[in-house]
């Protein structure tokens, strides 16, 4: 057994301990009290030993608060009835219990039988008051407030008692959900850095493939050429580095970046995006339509990216010598496409960049419609709403 069970075991038995601690001092002195009913030796000690059992079960006043009652009102109208004598030590325990322990209902409807059944022999036990008056009808209802005061006193234990458990409650559900809250947080921006990885790399290592591969093949027959695409290589590597230390965020303070690192892609950065592509061998051409106008980082940055999937996945797969990369500026949304003229089948449709071409765009409640051109070569076009970003 550890430590912290060991520890939960002894918070639970400390309130039956104390209830029994109680129920031995409530027990004492009903017996005192009965034994004083009656001078006959035998059934003294008979009454005594049986207010002390009928006391002694307040012990399990917790568990069974209705039973415990009973018990109390019957041993105490007992005594009332046949000796006169009126002891509501376990009476006033008994029903502060079931006003504490059971629920509303119930111990409304327990409460008003018990202080009911308690009326005549407290009626009884008053001989002297007789013949009743408003006077003697006072005292006897004097008998019986404090009995009525246990149990309000019980009942605002028990809705104190409810109302921190409710409290508590609300406080581990609001913990969870900002358990899963953080976790959602968390997964969505494992997403968004594994997208951002993805689009960078793919993009930097196809150009730096495409130029290896060309400075391999002219290396003995022009070396000018090699040369100047393997300063392409270095630069490419160089800008995929930058962007990736941007991306996974190694150097921040506080809450903002290092101002070493350059901002986020945006559509005014297209043009080198298509030097690169160029470099690459591919003839890509930037065509605008509409009036440019200025958009939040976000939907720019997921534009940027989509066109540079776009335009990797033509480089990979396509086997194309010509691209047309085409932004339309709408009144309410932006139109990103992307035609080549290579093999529409073989544009890697199926693996992760139309993914994540598709879950960027739907970010903003936006699509991608990818397929082939309606002459020859693949198309990309992704449609991104600014309501989304804007309100």
């Amino acid at each position: 057994m550890t430590a912290g069970q060991a520890a939960d075991r002894l918070g639970a038995l400390r309130p039956f301990v104390g209830d029994c601690l109680l129920a031995l001092a409530v027990a004492i002195a009903a017996a005192v009290a009965a034994s004083a009913a009656t001078s006959e030796e035998p059934l003294r000690w008979l009454l005594a030993l049986f207010a002390f059992c009928a006391a002694a079960t307040l012990a399990l006043r917790r568990v069974y608060p209705v039973t415990v009652l009973a018990i109390a009102v019957f041993v105490t109208g007992f005594f009332a009835l046949v000796y006169g004598g009126y002891w509501p030590f376990a009476a006033l325990v008994a029903f502060y219990s079931v006003a504490a322990h059971s629920p509303r209902r119930r111990a409304l409807w327990a409460g008003a039988i018990g202080l009911l059944a308690l009326t005549p022999p407290v009626v009884n036990a008053a001989e002297h008051w007789r013949p009743l008056t408003w006077s003697n009808a006072a005292l006897i209802a004097g008998r019986l407030a404090p009995l009525v005061a246990a149990w309000v006193l019980g009942d605002n234990v028990r809705t104190r008692r409810e109302y921190l458990r409710a409290v508590e409650d609300r406080a581990l559900q609001l913990e969870r959900e900002q358990q899963a809250n953080a976790r959602r947080a968390a997964l969505e921006e494992q997403a968004r850095v594994a997208r951002e990885v993805h689009d960078v790399v793919a993009h930097n290592l196809s150009v730096i493939i495409v130029q290896a591969t060309a400075a391999d093949a002219v290396f003995a027959s022009d070396p000018m050429d090699a040369q100047q695409a393997v300063r392409t290589i270095g630069e490419t590597a160089r800008q995929a580095l930058d962007e990736l230390r941007r991306v996974l965020g190694v150097v921040r303070i506080g809450e903002e970046r290092s101002p070493a690192f350059p901002p986020q892609p945006t559509l005014a950065r297209l043009g080198t995006l298509l030097d690169q592509v160029r470099a690459a061998g591919l003839d890509a051409q930037l065509e605008i339509d509409g009036e440019t106008r200025a958009l939040p980082p976000a939907l720019e940055l997921s534009a940027y990216r989509i066109v540079q999937e776009a335009l990797t996945n033509t480089i990979r797969h396509a086997g194309a010598s010509q691209a047309v990369v085409t932004v339309r500026f709408g009144s309410d949304a932006i139109d990103v496409e992307v035609v080549d003229d290579g093999v529409a089948s073989g544009n890697g449709t199926g693996g992760q960049g139309l993914i994540g071409m598709r879950e960027r765009a739907a970010a903003f409640g936006g699509y991608v419609e990818a397929g082939p051109a309606s002459e020859r070569g693949f198309r990309v076009l992704a449609h991104l709403p600014y309501e989304a970003v804007l309100q």
